[in-house]
């Protein structure tokens, strides 16, 4: 009788504790532990979840430390081997994230029901400041140094799926831009995730993210890639009606302009300057996209007003004729050569470096001529933008100017100073049908 009365006051404990650290009650839960400190190796009874689990999926990160100051294994188990740090990216809890990653929780673990990693979890459900703060983290943890850090981006689970893939599939844009701009492979196929041999330019059209296919395009994915059994993202977006997305995949429209990623100019861009040309980018691609779009039916929403749209902007009237880029003689120039100190606007040095579209594989393209000196590009920067001797500042920094001025900038769309140089292909280029119906 007395065994089993003291069984009955541990069960009790235990249930108290559970319940405690479920709810946040940390003064409830540091009791419990200092009267009986075993109760911390307790977890709940069908999915074995510990006290850890419990803390991180409800995201109480005091309660979290506090059992993490206990010296309770950071990389325990549950019924399907999840670690806590799993669990907290599958419900989006950063703070806990943030702690358990502080307590050198491992970022490279697989659970028993799909093979996937905490990275998966964070792509899959779209917790895109979860993710960020896993690769943060994998970039300084002995993961980058045995493993590598671009082999962990692209990590896959059991079904050959990486989390660029997930996050394609799921329509997660914002993931989906974090993880190529850290090195994940936009044309990678799946072995058994989706239909086998997907790019996630696939999976994107399935699930019809316009979002996803802008950001996977504008990387450089491969519009004519085949999956096992011969489809194009062009056919898998016709046969789930996704008709803007089909209209964009279309191998007869225009090419969109790619990030020059594996330029050593690119990657050496300070962010003002970098900022710039994904905006001019962006720009570029959306002019593109309405003229393709304007002959269907379901159309995105067009963009406010700018300043140019509306007449001329004041911040252009005040620039001298000389900052007027001497190729399109439409925008400011806010890029400027860091050897020859020639001054382009930024769509048109992005029309540059796009020229030769670059390898999906990360293999380096020869740097871009400048139109002017004929001598290679190396370096850029943000210019400075002289204004008339009225005014009491000679220059002004693009990067710091106001957000009309930033837009007045960018704002013109044609090209018709590129194509006059003749060493540009013209936006209206398209492929032949039969071209890329033919291909392997």
């Amino acid at each position: 009788m007395r065994g089993l009365e003291l069984s009955c006051r541990h069960g009790r404990r235990e249930n108290e504790l559970l319940k405690a650290v479920k709810s946040g009650d940390l003064e409830t839960v540091e009791a419990l532990l200092e009267a009986s400190p075993s109760l911390s190796e307790r977890s709940t009874g069908y999915g074995r979840q510990s006290v850890l689990h419990l803390a991180a999926i409800h995201g109480h990160v005091e309660v979290l430390s506090t059992l993490l100051n206990r010296s309770l294994n950071s990389d325990s188990l549950n019924r399907h081997k999840q670690t806590p740090l799993m669990v907290a990216a599958m419900h989006g809890k950063i703070s806990c994230i943030n702690k358990l990653l502080e307590a050198g929780a491992n970022v490279l673990m697989f659970d028993s029901l799909k093979g996937m990693t905490c990275l998966h979890y964070a792509a899959y459900y779209g917790h895109s400041h979860c993710l960020q703060a896993i690769l943060m983290s994998a970039q300084s943890s002995p993961v980058s140094a045995s493993w590598g850090y671009v082999r962990f981006v692209n990590v896959r689970d059991g079904r050959g799926a990486t989390p660029l893939h997930l996050a394609a599939r799921r329509g997660h844009d914002r993931c989906l831009r974090i993880l190529v701009d850290n090195g994940s492979l936009v044309c990678a196929a799946t072995a058994r995730y989706g239909y086998p041999g997907s790019s996630p330019l696939h999976l994107a059209a399935q699930a019809g993210s316009l979002d996803c296919i802008r950001e996977l395009l504008a990387w450089g994915a491969d519009r004519l890639q085949r999956d096992s059994s011969g489809r194009i993202p062009y056919i898998v977006a016709l046969k789930y009606k996704h008709g803007a997305c089909a209209a964009l995949l279309n191998p007869a429209s225009a090419e969109p302009l790619v990030w020059p990623s594996p330029l050593k100019l690119i990657s050496d861009l300070n962010q003002d300057a970098k900022a710039l040309l994904e905006r001019a980018l962006k720009d570029a691609n959306k002019e593109r996209e309405k003229s393709i779009l304007k002959d269907i039916a379901q159309s995105l929403p067009s963009p406010p007003p700018r300043d140019s749209d509306l007449g001329v902007s004041d911040d252009i009237s005040e620039a001298s004729e000389n900052d007027l880029c001497c190729i399109c003689f439409e925008r400011l120039c806010s890029i400027e050569v860091r050897d020859c100190s020639h001054r382009m606007c930024a769509r048109c040095i992005l029309s540059l470096c796009c020229h030769n579209k670059p390898n999906p594989t990360g293999s380096r393209i020869s740097p871009p001529i400048c139109p002017f000196c004929r001598s290679s590009i190396s370096g850029l920067s943000v210019a400075k933008v002289r204004v008339s001797e009225e005014h009491d500042d000679d220059i002004i920094d693009i990067s710091s100017c106001s957000t009309k001025s930033r837009k007045s900038c960018e704002a013109s769309s044609s090209f018709k100073g590129l194509l006059v140089m003749g060493s540009f292909p013209m936006g209206d280029q398209t492929s032949s049908g039969d071209e890329w119906m033919e291909k392997p």
